[in-house]
């Protein structure tokens, strides 16, 4: 997902660096610092968001509202976060970059998704 990058946030970059990704010097170090240290313990779920990207490898069109109801498996955020959205009978996991959380969602959880967008759109990856 290659995007242009964004203005330099110094606060964002001090907290990416000193609380999600500190000490991780390896693609997998770098995915766990976001997924299980930083996501995992930020989002508070279920919150619904509104999709603001299509992707191929996800069925939503920009405009579609969903609920976040969790993390997806640690083996899909290898490369890029997942979260898990209600569908169906089951849940679909989707990209965390095509969602925005909208209506009554804590600060913790905006900020935690702020935090991955930026991430992206500053180039960076696993």
């Amino acid at each position: 997902m290659a995007k242009a990058k964004s203005k330099t946030d110094p606060e964002r970059e001090e907290r990416i660096t000193m609380e999600i990704v500190v000490d991780a010097y390896e693609a997998h170090e770098r995915a766990m610092g976001w997924y299980y240290y930083y996501l995992e313990d930020q989002l508070q779920l279920p919150f619904t968001a509104t999709c603001i990207a299509t992707r191929a490898i996800s069925p939503l069109q920009v405009k579609d509202e969903v609920e976040v109801i969790g993390m997806a498996g640690e083996e899909e955020c290898e490369h890029e976060m997942f979260v898990t959205i209600r569908w169906e009978r089951e849940g679909l996991a989707v990209p965390l970059a095509q969602l925005k959380p909208i209506r009554v969602t804590d600060e913790g959880t905006k900020q935690a998704v702020e935090d991955w967008h930026y991430w992206v759109t500053m180039g960076n990856e696993f």
